[in-house]
């Protein structure tokens, strides 16, 4: 009969709990930003996500996206249906793989990007009111280790080299 392993010594205290923290952390940022953009223009977080990158300029597979955005493919991909069906993303078949799509903002899409970068900008800067200069500098810095060290851990260092977190 095998032996159950020794109990810790301590339990594991969530609300202490590194990968918890930035969760819940996380969760409740992208909630105040999307409780405005579902209000306001009907869009869902992914489907914010989707806008804002390919907001960025260049057309993008979805493979892009997803490797983009952190999302994973089904979330992108419903996204980028709905977005599409709402006008605001031009969805075309990628040559010679009929089941990929190259994104990109269609007119409608890019106009309402147009209106909400600079509410975006202004939800930004409310919540980084709650630090320092410095303090958001050392956060740039170790959210960018952290993400490193995560995807490193997860043995996709491809994934490590997000600009947006460096």
């Amino acid at each position: 009969m095998p032996r159950s392993p020794p109990p810790d010594p301590a339990p594991l205290r969530l609300a202490e709990f590194l990968p918890y923290r930035l969760s819940v952390v996380g969760e409740t940022v992208s909630r105040a930003f999307a409780d405005r953009y579902e209000a306001e223009f009907g869009l869902s977080i992914p489907e914010w996500r989707v806008m804002a990158i390919l907001g960025e300029g260049e057309p993008l597979s979805t493979q892009e996206v997803i490797v983009r955005s952190g999302m994973d493919r089904v979330k992108v991909s419903r996204a980028a249906i709905r977005l599409a069906t709402k006008s605001l993303v031009a969805r075309t078949p990628r040559p010679g793989d009929q089941r990929a799509h190259i994104l990109r903002l269609a007119p409608k899409g890019l106009a309402l990007y147009r209106l909400i970068v600079p509410r975006a900008r202004t939800l930004q800067a409310a919540l980084a009111e709650a630090l320092t200069v410095e303090e958001q500098r050392a956060l740039d810095v170790i959210l960018g280790k952290l993400h490193r060290r995560a995807a490193s851990l997860r043995g996709r260092e491809d994934e490590a080299s997000d600009p947006g977190l460096e």
